[in-house]
């Protein structure tokens, strides 16, 4: 166990988060990434081990280039570990080089950019998994007014992307993400892209929807204080190859505020972790 030098922010653990796999976790066990085929080959990604209980919402937090967004993918199933296991509600993601769809059906992804297509609807975007799936178009138009509804732009669905803002645009990606129900999202910088006010405007919506589905949420950010208002544990990687340097767990009271990150107790966290960061770097 290492103690912070803020006193309310509390590693948990270091090195890798040990302990009894959870109902619904995600569990990695020595995960690691090479790229490239011949030397020098890239290190991206040292042996790994982490679980992430169901319904947590677990925060990547590291220097640029220290694994991060590989080892979301990796998560997401949409590049393949080295070497080391990676179960998904207990299931391998990969078995023998091939990528496991029943598996893969349980993760909803979502980017930096929404990558809405242009040609589509803002309701036949988010409704397009569903169509894949074979759903009845009634059906589906209905799943999707309801999953527009959450994220807060409902009545926007016959407007085409290009006609909606970034954040409007981001909001309808989550919706997209969502609307096969996966029991895991996965989240890619997804709103580094906004404007500040925007972010945090998108920064409580995204808490707001995490609360309402229970789903567990794996996000990438390198914004610490996003990290910190968003997360119940932080995890910290190092420079490349990434490894994890420090777990976080983040005992601020929910839901989260504006507010709050005027705080004693946040401003602690976010203290700490530009101290780390400076640290490893």
């Amino acid at each position: 166990m290492i103690e912070t030098a803020a006193p309310r922010a509390r590693a948990i653990e270091s090195q890798a988060g040990g302990g009894a796999p959870h109902k619904g976790a995600i569990r990695m066990e020595a995960l690691e990434k090479w790229y490239g085929t011949r030397d020098p080959r890239v290190h991206a990604l040292a042996p790994t081990d982490l679980n992430i209980p169901e319904g947590e919402l677990l925060v990547l937090l590291g220097p640029s280039g220290c694994g991060k967004t590989t080892l979301l993918r990796m998560i997401g199933g949409l590049i393949e570990p080295t070497s080391g296991d990676l179960l998904v509600e207990g299931r391998p993601l990969w078995r023998d080089g091939v990528r496991q769809n029943e598996v893969l059906s349980e993760l909803g992804m979502v980017f930096q950019e929404a990558n809405l297509f242009p040609w589509l609807t803002i309701e036949d975007n988010v409704a397009l998994p569903l169509e894949l799936k074979g759903m009845p178009k009634a059906e589906r138009r209905a799943a999707a007014a309801k999953l527009l509804k959450m994220v807060g732009i409902s009545g926007f669905e016959k407007r085409w992307p290009r006609e909606l803002s970034g954040g409007m645009r981001q909001r309808a990606a989550i919706a997209r993400a969502l609307s096969y129900d996966p029991h895991i999202l996965l989240m890619d910088e997804p709103f580094g892209a906004l404007d500040a006010m925007t972010r945090d405007q998108m920064n409580l919506e995204l808490q707001r929807i995490w609360s309402e589905t229970g789903k567990t949420v794996v996000l990438v950010t390198h914004s610490i204080s996003e990290a910190v208002f968003l997360a119940d544990r932080i995890v910290l990687l190092s420079p490349r190859p990434g490894k994890i340097d420090t777990i976080l767990n983040v005992d601020l009271p929910r839901p989260r505020t504006a507010e709050t990150q005027a705080t004693p107790a946040f401003q602690d966290y976010v203290r700490d972790l530009h101290h780390r960061l400076a640290a490893i770097s």
